[in-house]
């Protein structure tokens, strides 16, 4: 039931500028994301070659960042300078019309895009569940940054609403390795299947008749 590739949509989260710039003012650095930038290019493109469709979700903010900074800010900006120290430029992160909200991965014109996540989660408060619905989707194959924040928050909001939920460990990143860890096996104990990515392309392939990857090498 976890894969069925007709029912199934890839969501990438967060993986732009204002996490993965290698600029010191980047205003919210999560640089463990850079090392999956081309594992996930890889793995949106072959799974676009099976039909499978691939959402963007990106965090955005209003310009005049009353939706945060200048409204009720997130909980996020209060404790993790408690954790890391100071983030310079923080105020920066997710406005609307910055360089911070371009996305670092490949985008094909079959993509599709969430640009309202205001928090955490890809759900809040965006249409992300009104899309997936309109798609037939029933599976949700999540990649990005962070698995121990905004991935996470997003499996259990997916698992929450009866999505069948897919995190291929190999294609998201955490804040730390121990939190990625910890992010992880929470999801695979309580949310859905921790997977890897060859095994999961190649477990679609067998599913429509297609000789797995490894075969055709």
């Amino acid at each position: 039931m976890y894969f069925d590739p007709s029912e199934t949509a890839i969501v990438s989260i967060d993986m732009h500028e204002g996490h993965l710039s290698e600029s010191p003012d980047c205003p919210c650095p999560a640089p463990r994301g850079r090392q999956v930038i081309d594992a996930i290019n890889d793995f949106h493109r072959e799974a676009r070659g099976l039909g499978i469709p691939v959402i963007h979700v990106v965090s955005a903010l209003r310009p005049s960042g009353i939706d945060d900074v200048r409204g009720t800010p997130a909980a996020w900006r209060i404790t993790m300078p408690e954790y890391f120290g100071p983030i310079p430029g923080a105020n920066e992160h997710g406005l609307e019309g910055t360089e911070w909200t371009n996305l670092r991965t490949e985008v094909d014109p079959r993509d599709e895009f969430v640009r309202t996540k205001r928090r955490l989660s890809a759900f809040y408060p965006t249409d992300l569940d009104f899309l997936l619905r309109q798609m037939g989707v029933k599976t949700i194959v999540f990649t990005g940054i962070n698995a121990d924040c905004c991935v996470l928050n997003s499996a259990f909001e997916a698992s929450n609403m009866n999505y069948r939920v897919l995190v291929p460990r190999d294609v998201v990143a955490g804040t730390e390795p121990d939190l990625e860890e910890a992010g992880l096996s929470i999801i695979s104990l309580f949310l859905g299947l921790v997977v890897d990515s060859r095994g999961l392309l190649d477990t679609w392939r067998a599913s429509i008749g297609m000789k797995s990857d490894s075969a055709m090498v």
